[in-house]
């Protein structure tokens, strides 16, 4: 067997590497020859053809700035160093599709303070059909350029929130100068809808099943509270109406959380906090109903005003007018739930307390926490419910029919649950906790 010496060894890895630049010079030249190529045919093509071969050429010079042989290359085609690294590619439209999609409306399905939904039918080719819920302002506020910003402000914000637990927006469109939202149906109820047939039923949601919607609620609200622009920038969503009008459950079981109307975000919707207060009255934070600026931490108190109301079949702050709501928010002494419904034992009890805290530092600082504690509740011995469980009690409490849709409801429901705007007056009538 012959040996090798090591003068071999060190020329070996030089070799090596001779020709992987061949290869790389090689391969170059080729590019700039097909490049010299598609120039010449492109004196000769017709115009409509014109834009195309010079996208493709685009799309060549995009790569070529990417071999470290011909790096210089990227100044001269008008290149910035970095500008097509994998931080921030830059993505060629493969095609275009440019088509009229047609909705149809079947049925009003809610109607609040500034916007009427609609369940409707999505008609495509060949007998395509695919139910949506479409969102609509109201023509009252059609004119009014604030409410049509933050309309487009939300279709544009929530349009990039893609989670099991919040209701997908799919497009936002304009018909006869009407702007609307094609967004996820749910065959289902609202909160709102199951408490008024929990009480036409009388009976009681059974606390598992109560603690289980709100940890649903409080995933899709940490998912919210920790989304990030593509800069990796938090955006700072607050919802601000978490109620039980704006949680959703599906037939089937599923929890989502909807309506983010009045939310505040970063560069998305106008933000008149410590001017204006938005939401309803009952489910406010301390801090909203005080004219305060919220952060997420103010969910996280509705959300425990909703737990509470789950567990007792009644909103504690709930009043005869929404100032009187507000007072009580503000100043109603937070009860031992353990005495008000002796199913609740102390470590939810617990839960309720630090929700409900009004000295925003002593509440749960995050929607994650939040949703480790009321899953460890239900959770802890080995078994709990899912969604599974959710589904088949809805469907039996409501006999597997769709309920009556918020228009045909009793009209203190309607008025109660009603978000509102209501500008700061120049003396607050109410007592602050700051």
């Amino acid at each position: 067997m012959t040996r090798n010496s090591a003068a071999d060894f060190l020329v070996t890895p030089v070799f090596s590497e001779m020709a992987a630049a061949i290869c790389d010079l090689v391969s170059g030249l080729a590019i700039i020859l097909y490049l010299g190529l598609v120039s010449s045919f492109d004196l000769c093509v017709f115009n409509r053809r014109q834009f195309a071969v010079q996208g493709e050429k685009r799309i060549f010079y995009q790569k070529i700035a990417l071999f470290p042989p011909f790096s210089p290359f990227s100044t001269t085609m008008g290149l910035t160093p970095g500008r097509f690294s994998s931080q921030h590619p830059v993505m060629a439209a493969l095609f275009s599709i440019n088509t009229d999609i047609r909705y149809e409306g079947v049925r009003k399905l809610s109607e609040g303070g500034m916007g009427v939904v609609y369940e409707a039918e999505q008609h495509g080719v060949r007998g395509f059909v695919k139910r949506v819920a479409i969102k609509v302002i109201r023509s009252y506020y059609a004119d009014q350029k604030s409410f049509i910003e933050n309309f487009i402000g939300e279709a544009r914000l929530v349009a990039d929130l893609v989670h099991t637990n919040i209701v997908q927006t799919y497009q936002l469109g304009e018909s006869r100068g009407t702007y609307f939202m094609a967004m996820e149906f749910v065959s289902g109820v609202n909160l709102q809808e199951l408490d008024q047939q929990l009480k036409n039923c009388n009976k009681v949601l059974p606390v598992e099943l109560a603690v289980f919607i709100a940890s649903r609620v409080a995933r899709g609200l940490a998912y919210a509270h920790g989304k990030t622009d593509r800069h990796g920038q938090t955006l700072g969503i607050v919802h601000r109406d978490v109620s039980l009008k704006n949680i959703l459950i599906a037939f089937e079981g599923d929890v989502k959380l909807t309506d983010f109307g009045v939310a505040k975000a970063r560069g998305f919707l106008r933000d008149d906090e410590g001017r204006k207060i938005a939401g309803k009255a009952d489910f406010m934070s301390p801090e909203q109903a005080d004219f305060r600026v919220t952060d997420k931490r103010s969910d996280l108190f509705s959300m425990g005003v909703v737990l509470a109301h789950l567990l007792l079949g009644y909103n504690l702050f709930r009043a005869d007018t929404p100032e009187e709501s507000r007072r009580r928010i503000l100043t109603l002494p937070i009860p031992n739930f353990t005495s008000l419904n002796p199913l609740i034992d102390e470590r939810l009890n617990q839960i309720l307390h630090r929700a409900l805290e009004r000295d925003i530092d002593r509440r749960y600082p995050t929607a994650d926490e939040m949703l480790y504690d009321l899953e460890y509740s239900i959770y802890h011995q080995g078994y709990g419910p899912t969604n599974e469980t959710l589904g088949k009690y809805i469907r039996d409490l409501f006999g597997k029919t769709i309920p009556p849709h918020a228009g045909t409801l009793p009209a203190t429901i309607k008025i109660l649950a009603k978000t509102i705007v209501v500008p700061k007056p120049e003396k607050n009538p109410l007592p602050s906790t700051s």
